[in-house]
């Protein structure tokens, strides 16, 4: 027996005309690449995506065409979002700290027949746009006046011009719920960058999940302040939970500096920002020498890498603003877990509390997961037996884009995404990342997290970043040492480093040296290149005792 209850696809433009019809008024707010502050609401967003639906259709573009950009965080890249998905295209928004040759592999990977870029993002263009013949209209998205007289594109046109010329009225199609809605590539790091196509049935659902309570909270009484890029992992799904929930949405533009993002924050009071820990970084290291506190500002997500727990402590404790850590990937839309404690930790005291918070959080609802060892047998949640990290769920990937399912079945049949993490999970569900399978320290048969020796120099008053990797040794295999840049003005031994490690770790833990570097590598999504590093220090050689 079936329920009788009406059947209605769960699609993109659904969460556009709920926010234009119920939050029309609402803001949103961004900061262009001409430097001045844009200003409208969800209703105009719903609007001017509409003509952009006109303006696909008018090409024409087909059913299912990719439409590449090249954009930043801004109510323009907001219009793409739903616009062309909700047109029944798909949305391939492409990292633009890529190498200019892996943009235009990723372009031609995708099919890409429409780009549209920033006008910052010109020369990169420029760069690109003859190996990329598939591309049949290039889009500048800026205002008329700014289109370059001669930018050597042919056929370039301005956004404004382009949909211009269209109504703001349309009929969004009606279609299967499972149909591809858009794409992000990973950064390729590791060989060509592979690409997970969500559907509008996963986009919604995980809109729906980001935005309960325990996971990131927010409301119609938020000003939302997402630093993380729409380029990367669709911002974390926020601009779809900003849409469901009706929030002010606060968009950064290029000016990710600290100094650019606390003005922001203070001009506009915004209450909830999400971001990856290196932009953190940057903002603490401008706010704490000038003594600044933050007026509104009460939560923060943190994720795309370990937190560290010295930056969680200086949020909470120097600020009073919440860290909500969390955990995720491309191949998982990219929400996995988030730590928010549970109405019995509520009373523990501060230091156990904070234990807790260190960890990347419970699984969300519509994610499981487990860990397993090396034969595949699913290892107990006691929070000391560590092994591989396998998930699966409704917006979890399945295949990636013209390549191969990397899901593994266990012997009940059932499919798992395989993450590349090593952690542990205690007896709440707490799930902590130990390492990635990569860069695991193996010594003496025994595993080193490289992420608890990254953490402990971290919370070292005069380390900026830190990052640890393991080195061939005659007698233990590996070693770990720690690469460390310094604060600006900041002195500190090797010695010194070292002998803080003391008490905080087991001695055969303790890393055998400290490499003091300019800068640690960081990649196109603000992760640190471990690849790279090792590249670096390939003339290294560990210290004689």
């Amino acid at each position: 027996m079936l329920g009788l209850m009406q059947s209605q696809p769960l699609l993109i433009s659904s969460l556009m005309e709920f926010a234009a019809r119920h939050h029309g008024d609402g803001e949103i707010v961004s900061r262009r690449v001409e430097g001045d502050i844009h200003r409208y609401t969800y209703r105009d967003l719903a609007a001017r995506a509409k003509r952009l639906a006109h303006a696909l259709d008018a090409l024409p573009l087909a059913f299912g065409d990719r439409v590449g950009s090249l954009a930043w965080n801004g109510y323009r890249h907001m219009e793409m979002y739903f616009g062309v998905s909700g047109s029944g295209r798909v949305l391939h928004t492409i990292n633009p700290r890529l190498h200019p040759d892996q943009i235009a592999w990723v372009m031609n990977h995708a099919e890409d027949q429409v780009l549209c870029f920033e006008l910052s993002f010109l020369p990169l263009v420029q760069a690109v746009h003859k190996k990329c013949p598939m591309v049949k209209k290039w889009v500048m998205l800026c205002d008329a006046d700014k289109l370059p007289a001669d930018s050597g594109i042919p056929g370039l046109v301005s956004y404004e011009d382009w949909i211009g010329a269209y109504p703001d009225t349309y009929v969004w199609p009606q279609f299967d719920e499972n149909t591809a809605s858009s794409m992000c590539y990973t950064s390729g790091t590791t060989g060509d960058p592979k690409a997970a196509l969500y559907s509008h049935r996963s986009t919604t659902l995980h809109a729906y999940a980001a935005a309960l309570p325990d996971v990131m909270c927010i409301s119609a009484r938020d000003a939302v302040l997402p630093v993380v890029p729409m380029f990367h992992v669709n911002a974390w799904g926020i601009p779809y939970s900003a849409a469901l929930t009706g929030c002010k949405l606060v968009l950064p533009g290029p000016a990710m500096d600290g100094q650019s993002i606390y003005e922001l924050m203070e001009a506009e009071q915004v209450t909830y920002a999400a971001g990856v820990p290196t932009v953190w970084q940057m903002l603490l290291s401008y706010i704490g020498p000038k003594g600044l506190k933050f007026s509104s500002l009460k939560r923060t997500v943190i994720g795309g890498s370990a937190c560290p727990p010295a930056m969680i402590t200086a949020f909470q404790e120097g600020y009073g603003v919440e860290v909500l850590h969390a955990w995720g990937m491309t191949e998982i839309s990219p929400l996995g877990t988030l730590c928010t404690l549970k109405n019995k930790q509520l009373k523990l005291p501060k230091d156990e509390q904070m234990k807790i918070l260190q960890k990347q959080g419970r699984a969300i609802y519509g994610v499981d997961m487990k860990i397993v060892n090396g034969e595949g047998q699913e290892l107990p949640w006691d929070g000391k037996t560590y092994g591989d990290l396998m998930v699966k769920g409704p917006w979890i990937l399945d295949t990636y884009y013209k390549g191969s399912s990397p899901l593994v079945a266990d012997e009940y049949g059932q499919r798992w995404f395989p993450t590349g993490d090593v952690a542990t999970i205690d007896p709440d569900g707490f799930m902590q990342i130990t390492d990635r399978t990569k860069d695991v320290i193996k010594s003496g048969g025994e595993w080193i997290s490289s992420i608890d020796i990254e953490n402990i120099a971290m919370g070292h008053p005069s380390v900026a970043m830190a990052a640890c990797i393991g080195m061939p040794h005659p007698k233990w295999d590996e070693r770990p040492i720690v690469a460390v840049a310094l604060k600006a003005g900041a002195q500190v031994t090797r010695e010194e480093l070292l002998q803080f490690y003391e008490g905080k770790i087991a001695k055969w833990q303790i890393p055998d040296d400290v490499v003091f570097v300019d800068a640690i590598p960081i990649g196109a999504t603000g992760k640190m290149l471990k690849v790279r590093l090792r590249q670096e220090l390939k003339d290294y050689v560990l210290p004689t005792l």
